[in-house]
């Protein structure tokens, strides 16, 4: 299986700008730029898109584990915090994802909820792709 998305750029790094569009549909001619990546213009930028995509992973490959162990969650709510770093001399680099989960799942323990987490970290896809350091800090509700 494969999935693609594409990036048109036009101009220089800094006064240029872009789109990013996705067969899907959740992007099409999604406007991105210097400003949006590095301060807080308008538009996407590739580490936001780095983060939904992390954290979309995570909560299905959590939910997947849980599953297995006999759990069904009410609810998982991720946030993935992507750090964007100026580590010389790369140069910018994606450094670390925080992932951040609040759960509510029904007749689960807390030691159970840490062992399940921590293993959906480890396996989430996106999780194996990034090349950087990956945290977790879960709470059950």
């Amino acid at each position: 299986m494969k999935r693609t998305a594409s990036a048109v750029w036009n101009g220089s790094l800094k006064e240029g700008n872009g789109t990013l569009s996705a067969p899907g549909g959740a992007l099409s001619s999604t406007p991105y730029s210097f400003g949006s990546r590095f301060a807080s213009g308008a538009g996407t930028n590739p580490e936001e898109l780095i983060a939904a995509a992390h954290s979309g992973c995570f909560a299905m490959a959590l939910s997947g584990v849980l599953g297995e162990a006999g759990f069904t969650p009410d609810r998982l709510a991720v946030t993935a915090e992507v750090s964007l770093d100026n580590v010389p001399p790369q140069g910018w680099t994606v450094t670390a994802s925080h992932l951040v989960l609040t759960a509510k799942i029904p007749g689960i323990t807390v030691e159970k909820f840490d062992e399940i987490a921590a293993k959906a970290k480890a396996n989430c896809p996106i999780s194996r792709l990034l090349n950087a350091t990956i945290t977790l800090s879960a709470k059950l509700e």
